[in-house]
């Protein structure tokens, strides 16, 4: 059989390679996003995991018993040349609050992941973390990222519905994929690409809006309506 007989998929001749996202900082109306600092972010970091040690449950590493320690993780995510961490804060306020990742980045292929998430009580469900994941993905597919993955342990059932809330569609799961602490992991896959990016920016835009939020803060109306018609794919267990 000949090759034009094949199907291989469209050609690609406007893709530029986006750059690295190292040392970017980003800022919104909650809160701001910069490169962590392991040795000045730890000792600040630390007080508000310490005490719960679960946050540590679906990352790689176990819960850290010191600021030491603590630095000494960060480190090694800093180093990392496929990776850019970043402390997560609130405006008007110095301390970090968490951090995650911009990482796997494969700027031949635009392919970059939202990953190594840790929040902290203090940020979780809060319009601080969405606005967070939002200036993330706007900067990826502003800079020219085709395809922004979310991965997580597949019994993780809260980072699954976030990434649903956000606008991730599901991909699946890849089985037996890793052994994390001596543990088998499951791996589920989504992903959001370049061409669903407005749409879902705009769903985020009306979430973050001023009037989306009362006198106390409490949202009026929640993202995943806004967001769910526009997934690729649901995950059937969310």
């Amino acid at each position: 059989m000949t090759s034009d007989l094949r199907p291989v998929g469209p050609p690609v001749t406007d893709f530029l390679p986006p750059p690295h996202p190292r040392g970017v900082t980003l800022a919104g109306r909650f809160g701001w996003l910069r490169p962590l600092r392991p040795a000045d972010d730890a000792p600040r970091l630390y007080p508000l995991l310490a005490d719960s040690p679960w946050l540590f449950d679906y990352l790689g590493e176990p819960p850290p018993a010191s600021v030491a320690a603590l630095e000494s993780l960060l480190a090694v995510w800093a180093t990392r040349a496929d990776c850019e961490i970043f402390a997560i804060g609130r405006t008007g306020e110095a301390v970090p609050l968490g951090y995650a990742c911009l990482m796997s980045v494969s700027t031949t292929m635009g392919d970059i992941e939202i990953g190594n998430v840790n929040l902290s009580p203090a940020m979780q469900r809060s319009p601080l973390a969405t606005e967070a994941f939002s200036l993330m993905l706007g900067w990826c597919f502003d800079a020219g990222y085709r395809r922004v993955v979310w991965k997580c342990n597949a019994l993780n059932a809260p980072s699954r519905r976030a990434a649903q809330r956000l606008g991730f569609s599901y991909e699946g799961v890849f089985r037996k994929h890793l052994i994390v602490k001596g543990l088998n992991r499951d791996t589920a896959w989504f992903a959001m690409i370049d061409d669903d990016w407005p749409a879902i920016a705009e769903a985020h835009a009306t979430w973050l809006a001023p009037a989306n939020f009362d006198a106390s803060g409490r949202q009026m109306q929640s993202l995943t309506p806004l967001t769910r018609p526009l997934l690729y794919q649901t995950d059937p267990t969310v």
